[in-house]
Parts: C-alpha cells; structure tokens; sequence
C-alpha cells in the first residue's frame, strides 16, 4: 500500500537543494508523484511543493523528523504533511452563496476539505448549514460583547479541531489577538473593484461610477484589514447593462469562485507565504 505525502519549503536559494530533497525521499524509498517549484530571483528565495508516496509504513510526524537534519544544513522552513482533508470551520453572517457553493462543493468531493461546522453572529443561514448536516453555532456579537464573543470562537475552532478557518462573508473584523491566533491559517473573501468602493452598497458605488470590471479577492487575514497576503482573485468584465442588483450577482459569483479554490489550493498545500505575499502551485 502506498501512503502519500507533500512536502512543502522554502529557503534561500543555493546549489544542492532539490539534489538533497530527491536524495532523501530515494533513501526514504518514497516515489514523487508531483514536483513544483519557484526561485524568486527577486528576493532570493526558494519555494517548493513535492508531492510523494512511500510504500513503507510511515507517517508525517516521522518524516518532519528524519528530514530535519536536510532542512537545518538549508536554513529550511518546511512541513510535511499527509492525505487527511483540512477540517474547515466557516464564519458567516447574513449573505449565504459562498456557504452554499463550499457546501456543494464539499459534498461534490472538488473541495479538497471537509466542512465541520458553521459559525455566525446571525440566525439567517442556520437552516442552510443544519440541510447540509453541519453543526450550527449562533454567536452574538456587539460592541459590548465582541470580546467574549472572538473568545467563544477560538473555543470552537479548538472543540471542532479545525485546521482552517474560512470568513465566507462574514461581516466583523476581527482581533489583532484573533488574527495572531489564527494566523496563516484564516481565508477571508471580499469584493474589490477598479477603484475600489468601500462601505456600504459597494455594488451600488460600482454602478454609479460605470465599472467594467467585477473582482473579487480572496486572502490570508491579518490585522491589516483586507490587506493580508492574497491566495487568488477572480474578475468578471461586464458593461453599462448591469444594473446595481445584476453587478451584485455577478460578484456573488466571483467572491465564491475565487473563495473556493482558495480553500482547496490552502487544503492541498499549494499555497506559500512570502513576506506580504504568496507563492501558489497550481
């Protein structure tokens, strides 16, 4: 039986280190099934994704540790990782397509996660994440109340063991705490336009200024709102026929592509920080 594997990593550029790489998995007698990498010439900096299968019985946690010896000769940031589904937890609000298409998504088995639980400061979308089997918990949040309330959510993240928290337009800004505790490992969706519009009725604004574009962008959260490093965006062009309710449908669409692949490219390790950016080996 083989038991497959990624390896992900990233360095600084020198000779030697794919050499290294292939030579420790032959003398672990893994196979790689798939190799990606990128020299940023720019920043000198080395990103690699391999994937790869051991016929021998093993484990991630014995890999991390055999291969330490090859990453610290490197001055390499590494993980290895096996085939177990990123277990997500979703924050939502009022609006519910990006819940519904990572649900579909999910049951269609084209997610690359598995969906644990639903979290929201609204009651409006309970319905939809208890259709689709998930536990639905309803957290109140108010100026008074934020606090404790990103504290329930940490105690959920922790209760449902999820790997990945995914804002699915959910409608609060999070802590500077929140997004130190969860950092690397929150995706947050929102639209962006050609200017930007920010505030309220932001597809209205869109409408009033004549846009050509409809964007979404879908990104790590970190204390800079709307700024953390991003994973993927989606742009639809559409023309002076679109009414402020047909541009929204149009986003809707963009925000939910763009969230998806960047929950499966995260799930399937595909995705690297570098610096305020990132490094996706589609």
């Amino acid at each position: 039986m083989s038991h497959p594997f990624t390896l992900t990593l990233s360095c600084q550029e020198r000779p030697g280190i794919v050499h290294a790489v292939s030579t420790f998995l032959f003398e672990q007698g893994c196979d790689i099934v798939e190799h990606q990498q990128f020299d940023d010439a720019v920043r000198g900096q080395l990103f690699l994704r391999t994937a790869f299968v051991c016929s021998q019985d093993t484990d991630a946690a014995r890999l991390t540790a055999d291969f330490r010896a090859v990453a610290d000769e490197f001055g390499m940031s590494y993980q290895v990782s096996g085939d177990q589904p990123q277990r997500v937890l979703v924050l939502v609000s009022r609006l519910g397509h990006c819940l519904n298409d990572l649900i579909f998504r999910w049951r269609a088995g084209s997610l690359g996660a598995e969906l644990v639980a639903v979290v929201s400061n609204h009651e409006d979308l309970r319905p939809m994440a208890e259709a689709a089997g998930l536990p639905f918990h309803h957290v109140p949040v108010t100026p008074g109340t934020k606090r404790e309330a990103e504290v329930r959510l940490l105690e959920l993240v922790d209760e449902h063991r999820a790997d990945l928290v995914v804002l699915a337009r959910y409608m609060q800004v999070l802590s500077d705490e929140a997004c130190a505790a969860l950092h690397g490992r929150a995706i947050n969706i929102h639209h962006s336009f050609l200017p930007g519009f920010k505030g309220a009725k932001p597809y209205h604004q869109a409408f009033d200024r004549g846009v050509k574009l409809v964007g979404a962008t879908a990104h790590y959260v970190t204390p800079d709102l709307d700024e953390g490093p991003i994973i993927e965006q989606e742009v639809i062009r559409i023309d002076h026929t679109y009414d402020p309710r047909a541009l929204a449908t149009v986003g809707q669409d963009a925000e939910a592509l763009a969230l998806s692949r960047a929950v499966r490219w995260h799930s399937e390790q595909r995705v690297l920080l570098n610096g305020h950016s990132t490094v996706v080996f589609r």
